[in-house]
């Protein structure tokens, strides 16, 4: 008989998080925590939920890639995307990473602005060409006739491109800062003892890190 879903239950064994070992800046603590999955090769340790909100006001989430830590999370897109769209209406974002094999989570509102076009033209040309192809190929999240279709229009641009040694960085696609307004780290813990913090500014607008119940 397969198990029922309110069945499964897992315990968290594997770590603790005491106050005293938290960065004073969160920004340096989620650099830790991403280094510490790298290194323990978890699945997909860049991997971020991202949360924009519609016109409506409608929560819209999807996984994008962490590329850099620089004064907050750095990611790529189309600028012309749903979620590009609705960053233009409004920055207000969440993140989520999640590490299961870890047993920690990091939950951060924030802001997301983009970036000057010459930091988004420097990581596009460190991209495989591949990539950079696709980026001119794909009109993310438009409805396309058909895959076939796609692939056409990515061959067109192998075509076009094809006696450029530098592929130019698309207009309509870039990076995007998150400047982060309040971090939560959780860490799983027997029991349902979970550790919690949460950074939020004071104030001073200086970082204050709060315990959470569980």
């Amino acid at each position: 008989m397969e198990k029922k879903l309110s069945d499964i239950r897992t315990d968290f064994i594997k770590g603790g998080l005491e106050r005293d070992d938290l960065s004073p800046d969160p920004l340096t603590q989620i650099q830790q925590w991403v280094e510490q999955a790298v290194s323990a090769r978890v699945d997909e340790p860049t991997a971020m939920l991202l949360s924009t909100v519609d016109q409506q006001g409608i929560p819209d989430a999807r996984v994008v890639l962490l590329k850099g830590i620089e004064d907050g999370l750095i990611f790529y897109t189309n600028y012309e995307s749903v979620k590009g769209q609705q960053l233009a209406q409004n920055a207000n974002v969440s993140v989520v990473f999640f590490w299961p094999q870890l047993e920690r989570q990091i939950r951060l509102r924030g802001v997301a602005e983009k970036l000057l076009p010459a930091a988004s033209d420097v990581y596009f040309a460190s991209r495989p060409r591949e990539s950079q192809l696709g980026a001119w190929a794909s009109p993310q999240s438009s409805s396309i006739e058909s895959y076939e279709w796609l692939e056409k229009n990515y061959f067109f641009y192998v075509d076009r491109f094809q006696q450029t040694d530098a592929i130019p960085r698309p207009p309509y696609w870039g990076g995007y800062r998150v400047t982060p307004l309040s971090v939560e780290f959780w860490q799983g813990r027997p029991g349902r003892m979970h550790q919690r913090y949460r950074y939020a500014r004071n104030e001073a607008e200086a970082w204050q890190i709060n315990v959470l119940a569980p």
